[in-house]
């Protein structure tokens, strides 16, 4: 059974100095993000784009989806169709088989990590080599990657040195970035030249033309395409827009809310293969369509994946992207995992303080704290929360909406705080552990207001 987010994330936060410098560093991007937006008089305007052509697409996605698969075979692309996770990847499976490919390089696909498509192919005795420097690292490490834009963000580069000394044979002990990056770009180097296949993602799928656009900042995705002879690229069918001429809005907004840039370093186009070459798109479902039918949900299928939501949210950011034990974590994964299994992921909508900052910055509107909201009452009405969080909201519900009853407990309460601080201040208190306890005030606001605020002016 997984460990629920709550036992993770103790894990994390026990080593404090890293808890902190990981907090730190993602608000130093949202920080990033509002510069950028702010540089933009039109960013409201742009949300609001954004959001409707959203809007637009998902409410008639079948006639889109067909539009593109017309169009996209027209060209000399391969579509398929793929249900679940395990359909994916077989047919990729079956791609593989086909041309007797031995070396497969792959750039950034939070799709196939939602797959688990290395892990299948692994399992089937087929190396599949992550070219982006941060899947890479943590590929080395087995481990997921903690965060949708910045994979091997938990780590710091005394952690990348260890690593890369382990597996590429570089200097113990040298800790300089520049170093290290030039170690990785001289063992991918070889990877693409080598290549047979080369597996991308996509950020965006246009109906009008069948062509697609994947966004990366270090060229990885174009080297593996344009290396390769064959290139099939995996995407959820909400990654459709309409148009050509939207494109721009969501380029604008992407890489501004996910890292601050005016735009990716690298937009690029895929529209056909080149001549004695193959294209295949991978088209999943695997949940999407009930999600599409959830109306309290649906809007979740809006996101363009640009991890906003993760650097400003409060919980994410001191609590890590591993203690989601998901693909997809931060605020937008605890809003579409439920709907993938909820039993396994009823804990994630509870990992949150509803701050409602994470709605705040989505570039497209997704109304992701109200969405926490919901899912927790549909996974308290499908009994999926333990029998001691229910006894303690029943409490809690009839001491709040009872006056007399919270005055009495609250007076309680406070007497018995200062007689005896070992009942808050133990190991049974899961607030105790990790924080030290305020005092106790010796009253309560009512009954200093009742003395005092009547008199203020």
């Amino acid at each position: 059974m997984t460990a629920k987010h709550a036992a993770l994330a103790e894990k994390f936060i026990s080593d404090e100095p890293r808890t902190d410098w990981h907090d730190e560093t993602l608000w130093f991007v949202r920080e990033k993000r509002d510069k950028a937006a702010h540089g933009l008089p039109e960013w409201e305007q742009l949300r609001e784009w954004g959001s409707q052509i959203k809007n637009h697409t998902l409410s008639n996605l079948s006639n889109y989806l067909k539009e593109f698969e017309e169009k996209a075979t027209a060209n000399g692309i391969k579509i398929h169709w793929a249900a679940n996770g395990e359909e994916h990847n077989k047919i990729i499976h079956e791609i593989i088989q086909k041309h007797n490919i031995q070396k497969i390089v792959k750039s950034k696909s939070m799709l196939t990590e939602e797959c688990h498509l290395n892990e299948y192919l692994q399992h089937n005795g087929i190396e599949v080599v992550d070219t982006d420097l941060g899947e890479r690292i943590v590929q080395f490490r087995k481990e997921p990657p903690s965060h949708i834009v910045l994979p091997a963000i938990h780590l710091k580069k005394e952690d990348v040195s260890a690593t890369f000394h382990e597996h590429l044979q570089t200097e113990k002990g040298n800790n300089d970035p520049q170093y290290l990056t030039e170690a990785a770009r001289q063992h991918l180097r070889n990877k693409f030249v080598e290549s047979e296949l080369a597996i991308t993602g996509v950020n965006f799928a246009i109906a009008e033309t069948g062509g697609f656009v994947v966004c990366t900042n270090e060229g990885n995705a174009d080297m593996g395409a344009h290396t390769a002879p064959v290139h099939i690229a995996c995407m959820g069918f909400e990654k459709l827009i309409p148009k050509a001429e939207h494109l721009s809005v969501f380029l604008r907004l992407l890489a501004r809310s996910a890292t601050g840039q005016p735009i990716t370093t690298y937009s690029s186009h895929f529209h056909k293969p080149r001549t004695g070459l193959e294209m295949h798109v991978v088209i999943l479902d695997n949940g999407r369509s009930r999600q599409l039918g959830r109306e309290d949900f649906r809007n979740s299928l809006k996101c363009i994946r640009c991890a906003a939501c993760f650097n400003t949210c409060p919980v994410y950011r001191r609590s890590g992207g591993h203690s989601y034990h998901t693909a997809v974590a931060g605020p937008i994964g605890s809003i579409l995992n439920p709907n993938l299994d909820m039993k396994a992921n009823a804990d994630l909508p509870f990992a949150s303080t509803l701050c409602g900052s994470c709605t705040n910055v989505c570039p497209v509107k997704i109304n992701i704290h109200e969405q926490l909201w919901k899912w927790r009452q549909v996974v308290v009405a499908e009994g999926y929360v333990a029998t001691s969080k229910k006894i303690g909201m029943k409490g809690m519900n009839l001491v709040l909406s009872n006056p007399k009853l919270y005055r009495f407990a609250g007076k309680m309460g406070r007497v018995l705080m200062h007689l005896f601080p070992f009942i808050v201040s133990n190991k049974l208190n899961v607030w105790f552990k990790q924080r030290e306890m305020p005092e106790a005030p010796k009253e309560s606001f009512r009954d200093w207001y009742l003395k005092n605020g009547k008199t203020k002016k």
